[in-house]
């Protein structure tokens, strides 16, 4: 019954449906992990993918890419593009659906939380320092990085020496989880469906004493992470992994 179309859509489902479920944890009020921080937020990030990988996989989808940045990296390092479009049409409705479902979970914290940039900030990200091209520049770097060592990681120098691919998901968890590094700048959408899908769900859902989408801001973690994505691919290709 699986296929790699309901993979992507279940792995990227299960993976926002818990990524946005910790921010909102800790960000709306009443919540037993209010104000928990920048930690818990990577951290459950983190788990959050690796919970969507494993949920892909068994859902039909091997490669799991859960991210249409991830997915046109490995087109481009491949030459292969004919599962572009469905791959990321599936991840887009799947992060759509997820995030739909952080917001039935948390249902009356929504009321509780007066600041509307608390309850955007569950679904998408936001600029620390708002500046559209140093904010472009971070999403490209830090998407270059995820797309390049995630090749890294499962590439035949690394596969040949040890187990690399059965703890692919654990060592990409891990690799998000540097977003500790980088996530600093704008939260590191490194994902378009990521920061869009939940970003119409907040358009879209009845959300109490929400306030607008910032749709101002919208394109950068969607072209930023595609760019990234792409430059690794001809990287990727050059060294020949």
């Amino acid at each position: 019954m699986g296929s790699p179309f309901l993979g992507e859509f279940l792995g990227t489902l299960v993976k926002i449906l818990l990524g946005d479920g910790i921010v909102a944890g800790v960000l709306l009020k009443r919540s037993k992990a209010e104000g928990a921080g920048w930690m818990a937020i990577t951290s459950g990030w983190a788990f959050a993918v690796m919970a969507g990988i494993f949920t892909a996989m068994a859902c039909g989808s091997k490669a799991a890419y859960l991210n249409p940045a991830v997915t046109l990296g490995f087109a481009v390092s491949s030459g292969n593009y004919s599962n572009l479009a469905t791959n990321m049409a599936a991840q887009l409705l799947g992060a759509f659906i997820g995030a739909v479902l952080v917001w039935i979970h948390f249902g009356p914290h929504w009321k509780e939380t007066p600041d509307p940039s608390l309850k955007l900030a569950v679904f998408c990200t936001a600029p620390a320092i708002r500046s559209a091209a140093w904010n472009l520049i971070s999403e490209i770097i830090a998407t270059l990085v995820l797309v390049f060592v995630v090749a890294a990681i499962f590439s035949k120098g690394v596969s040949a020496s040890g187990p690399a691919e059965g703890l692919g998901p654990y060592l990409v968890a891990s690799l998000v989880w540097v977003g500790l590094s980088l996530g600093g700048t704008t939260g590191y959408a490194i994902n378009p469906a990521r920061d869009l899908g939940p970003r119409i769900a907040h358009a879209v859902l009845p959300i109490a004493g929400k306030g607008g989408s910032d749709w101002t801001y919208a394109p950068i973690p969607v072209l930023g992470p595609l760019v990234g994505a792409g430059i690794a691919g001809l990287l990727i290709r050059w060294v020949r992994f």
